[in-house]
C-alpha cells in the first residue's frame, strides 16, 4: 500500500481520512498547514497527497504551485480536496497543479478510486 500525506487542518477530518485509509493499509503521514505539508513532502515522499485548499499559513492553492515548482516534489501526485464546488474551482485545483479533485464533505469510496487510479 501507499504512503499518503494528509495536509488537513480540521480535526475531525484528519481524524476520519486518516482512520479510513489507515484501516485500509496505506501508510498516513499528517500535516496541519500548507507550510508543513510542503516540508513533510520533501521529507517524507509520499506516493499520493491529499491537499486541503483551505489552511492556515499558506493555503492549499499556493502549497499545490510550491510543490509543482521544486524538483524533490514535483512528481508527486497531488488530490485537492475542497468544499468548493463552484464552477471553474476544479479547474482552478488542476492549473495550481493538482492533478485531480474531490469537494467535501468526502465520498471516501469516491476518494479512494482516484487515489487508486493516480498509484497506477
Amino acid at each position: 500500500m501507499a504512503k499518503i500525506l494528509l495536509v488537513e487542518d480540521n480535526e475531525m477530518n484528519r481524524d476520519m481520512l486518516s482512520r479510513r485509509l489507515t484501516k485500509r493499509g496505506h501508510e498516513v503521514v499528517i500535516a496541519v498547514d500548507g507550510q508543513a505539508g510542503v516540508n513533510m513532502a520533501g521529507s517524507e515522499a509520499p506516493e499520493v497527497i491529499l491537499l486541503d485548499m483551505s489552511l492556515p499559513v499558506m493555503d492549499g492553492w499556493e502549497a499545490a504551485r510550491v510543490l509543482k515548482a521544486d524538483e524533490g516534489t514535483k512528481s508527486i501526485p497531488i488530490i485537492a480536496l475542497t468544499a468548493h464546488a463552484m464552477a471553474g474551482d476544479r479547474e482552478r485545483c488542476l492549473e495550481a497543479g493538482c492533478e485531480d479533485y474531490d469537494t467535501k464533505p468526502v465520498e471516501f469510496k469516491r476518494l479512494l478510486g482516484k487515489i487508486d487510479a493516480l498509484l497506477g
